[in-house]
């Protein structure tokens, strides 16, 4: 009974094992000595993505900030294409519920140069179809204006202007695990009743 009793645990199992954290990071490069790099860490794919930024010798003040769709870098920022987008829909705020997946506003240069922030973000994942590895960060040289304003690039690119630097998004850490389906946002703590329940009943069943 004890040996039934174990395989059944080890069956259960399968369904509360956790997805294995991934890690990203891009180092970047552009003009006028423009320079940085960028991490991405994710616990697991119905957690947000968080995002740790720094750049050095930008312009003092606000600068759009992005993902691309391509990490093709053969004719510097300008061949990582548009905005990362496979929703097709307009431009947006990162809080905005229309949005590009790439679409990250602003980061904010002091007198310095230096850019140095960190946050978290629900709609970018390194996982699945929809994961930006492989795909490239771009600080632009103006200002985000979230698609609110009448100029004709707003809802295409928040009119945040020419590309002073960018990376490619490359894999930091990737377990040797295989990638789980992911759950679609089922809550964590329903595999773990389903394997109470059925540990439950195989020590009630093979008791009797």
């Amino acid at each position: 009974m004890k040996v039934l009793i174990a395989l059944a645990l080890l069956g259960c199992s399968s369904l509360v094992k956790a997805d294995q954290p991934k890690k990203a990071i891009a180092f970047l490069q552009g003009t006028s000595g423009v320079t940085g790099n960028i991490t991405l860490s994710q616990p697991s794919c119905t957690e947000p993505v968080f995002i740790e930024v720094t750049v050095f010798g930008l312009t003092p003040g606000k600068h759009g900030f992005h993902i691309h769709e391509k990490g093709d870098l053969n004719d510097g920022c300008a061949s990582t294409g548009g905005h990362y987008n496979p929703d097709k829909v307009t431009h947006g705020a990162p809080n905005d519920q229309v949005r590009h997946v790439g679409d990250l506003g602003n980061i904010v240069a002091d007198e310095n140069g230096l850019a140095k922030t960190s946050f978290s973000d629900t709609v970018v994942s390194l996982y699945g179809s929809r994961s930006v590895l492989g795909r490239a960060f771009v600080v632009h040289a103006g200002v985000d204006d979230f698609g609110k304003t009448n100029h004709p690039d707003s809802l295409k690119t928040g009119n945040a202007g020419g590309r002073v630097v960018c990376g490619v998004i490359g894999v930091l850490f990737l377990s040797d695990e295989p990638e789980q389906p992911c759950s679609s946002g089922t809550p964590t703590v329903l595999p773990a009743l389903i394997c109470l329940l059925i540990t439950f009943f195989a020590v009630r069943v093979l008791g009797n």
